[in-house]
């Protein structure tokens, strides 16, 4: 297993992201908005999620790895200041194969991803 990296996405971050994705949508971004949806609060966007596991590839590969690709398949929402967890494992070490999950601290998977990379010896 790679370092355990933790992270707490904000609702500053949300609405960062938010202007330079170009993508407004009110459940990001307005909690009266997220709460008429029927959610208890704004939520992350999905692509900024998977950039929490693009940060965690680049601390993990630093002077280790060079990534050559990865995918992400959501799981379920994130909520602004919700402590974070993100693990990865090689797969198969050999072969530069990977995955790597973001979840809370209660267990539940926000998103879980792949990656193959290219081992620096």
């Amino acid at each position: 297993m790679f370092n355990l990296l933790e992270w707490t996405i904000t609702q500053d971050q949300i609405n960062h992201y938010a202007r330079v994705s170009g993508d407004y949508n009110p459940i990001h971004i307005d909690l009266q908005a997220a709460q008429k949806a029927g959610l208890p609060n704004c939520i992350a966007h999905g692509m900024l999620v998977m950039a929490l596991g693009s940060w965690a590839l680049r601390q993990w590969g630093e002077n280790a790895f060079e990534l050559v690709s990865y995918e992400a398949r959501f799981q379920a929402m994130t909520f602004p200041g919700e402590p974070l967890l993100v693990k990865g494992f090689w797969i198969n070490k050999a072969e530069g194969k990977g995955s790597l999950t973001v979840e809370n601290k209660l267990g539940e998977v926000k998103m879980k991803g792949a990656f193959t990379a290219n081992i620096i010896t």
